[in-house]
């Protein structure tokens, strides 16, 4: 899926490296997971919550977010990785900590993953009345999560190659389309909440 998590995956595997962008999607994907639950503990709250003025309400509040968070990532300027023998980054716990909750927030940020997991359960119900049978609705999510994930690997592994290239400027050149890609997101995110009541992003 294209969207502001994709692109800061992306950046987090060319600048830390694997084991820090694998701690970001790791907050990422819990994230998923407290969506998941919400929208099936609490299936008929949820359909009211992104329906009508409520779905404005967290297009605005999610535009906002974004907004802010893109303008730190486009000022934000490259700081030096400290390195051992072999090349590698060196990052204490804290560290991978502060990326899961990045990932976690950043994703929890986008009310459109709400949107997006209710319609995959509603359509998961629809088709075979799972809501009903916890086991095959249990399989039918954690097969997507897997797939997800599985998917977010290769990204960063293929993001991993590009290491050797990167140079300050390049660094500064990803901040700033990284932070340039949520601020726009942001934008849509808002101006769908003010113009539209029913638009989503694919």
């Amino acid at each position: 899926m294209i969207g502001p998590v994709f692109f800061v995956l992306l950046e987090t595997s060319i600048r830390r490296g694997v084991r820090a962008a694998l701690a970001f999607d790791a907050g990422v994907l819990v994230s998923d997971i407290l969506y998941i639950l919400i929208a099936y503990l609490f299936y008929s709250e949820v359909s009211a919550l992104t329906e009508g003025e409520n779905e404005k309400l967290l297009k605005i509040i999610g535009g906002f977010l974004f907004m802010i968070y893109g303008t730190i990532s486009f000022f934000k300027k490259p700081k030096d990785q400290k390195q051992d023998d072999f090349g590698n980054t060196i990052h204490n716990s804290r560290d991978y900590i502060m990326l899961f909750v990045k990932g976690l927030i950043l994703n929890i940020a986008n009310p459109l993953v709400i949107f997006y997991w209710f319609s995959v359960m509603a359509l998961g119900t629809k088709s075979s009345e799972l809501a009903a049978v916890p086991a095959p609705m249990f399989i039918y999510i954690s097969t997507l999560l897997l797939v997800f994930f599985s998917i977010d690997i290769l990204k960063i592994l293929g993001a991993k190659k590009l290491r050797p290239f990167i140079t300050n400027s390049v660094l500064t050149s990803l901040n700033r389309i990284t932070g340039s890609i949520l601020f726009l997101f942001g934008i849509v995110l808002l101006m769908q909440g003010i113009l539209f009541n029913s638009v989503t992003i694919n």
